[in-house]
């Protein structure tokens, strides 16, 4: 079966969410809509769209006319293997001793790295997002500061690639928690697969409104690797379930939102030991104060 697609930019998050829901209603209807930011500080937006017959160009054009978008791109896609075609093109991430990788690259482990198995398939968490590279950066250097973790929890976990990175290094209680069900499916799928079965605990839960979060705190160390808003509203219960002197490691943050993050939590009783920018994207490194 053919796919189509048709791809164009315009500024401004507003103005690309609202022509995606416009493409929504085109005939014939695409399969998918995506809206996502250029990564390269121009503050323009992508927004594309999938079609299994070819689409009203007719319509396109005027869509993008009537919200200030470039002109639609419209290609015919080959018939591709995608997951192959991603594996491919996603190198191994390094860092520091961390190496993450996908089955196709089991034989590149360098000596002495600590090997974390993360298929291609799984976008997001696979360690080449700045944020989840910024959050494995920040604990690799807790690591090497002598720093101990044996109460860890990643509250909204994606892959569970930090919570696995942690309990590679440490002895202790080790959770992993996602408000969506398929990523909890996805982080004890990579646990099996890494031969980690039973060293992470898996929740499904918002925040830490959970009981097998809640009977484990306080932790010696959070990761929270979502995003502005989710990181403010969660200040306040993150802090009171870090002990005194334990470490926070944020991230999903943009560079100019860095700033405000770190304020809110100080009023929250941390202070900032070390802050990280790759790309877009900003990781912070808290300890909480007595």
């Amino acid at each position: 079966m053919p796919t189509f697609t048709a791809l164009t930019t315009l500024p401004g998050k507003p103005q690309a969410e609202a022509l995606g829901e416009a493409m929504e209603s085109l005939m014939p209807e695409p399969t998918g809509v995506g809206v996502f930011e250029v990564e390269d500080g121009s503050g323009l937006w992508e927004v594309g769209g999938y079609f299994t017959e070819a689409p009203d160009q007719a319509g396109l054009a005027l869509l993008a006319t009537l919200h200030g978008a470039k002109e639609f791109a419209v290609s015919e896609l080959p018939e591709t293997d995608w997951v192959a075609h991603v594996r491919r093109e996603l190198a191994p991430v390094e860092a520091g001793r961390f190496y993450v990788y996908g089955s196709h690259d089991a034989d590149t482990v360098p000596e002495g790295r600590i090997p974390l198995l993360i298929e291609a398939a799984m976008a997001f968490g696979t360690g080449h997002h700045g944020t989840t590279l910024g959050c494995l950066k920040a604990l690799d250097h807790l690591i090497s500061e002598g720093f101990v973790g044996t109460k860890v929890a990643d509250i909204g976990c994606g892959t569970a690639v930090l919570a696995m990175a942690a309990a590679r290094v440490w002895q202790g209680d080790f959770v992993a928690s996602d408000i969506d069900e398929v990523a909890v499916d996805v982080a004890e799928a990579n646990l099996k697969a890494n031969g980690m079965e039973g060293a992470v605990t898996c929740l499904e839960a918002a925040g830490f409104d959970h009981p097998g979060l809640e009977e484990m705190a306080p932790y010696d160390l959070i990761f929270a690797n979502i995003l502005k808003g989710p990181l403010v509203a969660l200040a306040p219960d993150l802090c009171a379930n870090l002990r005194v002197g334990g470490y926070a490691i944020l991230s999903g943050i943009l560079n100019e939102q860095a700033d405000s993050v770190i304020s809110v939590y100080a009023e929250n009783g941390t202070n900032l030991v070390r802050r990280d920018v790759i790309g877009d994207w900003t990781t912070l490194l808290l300890q909480r104060n007595g």
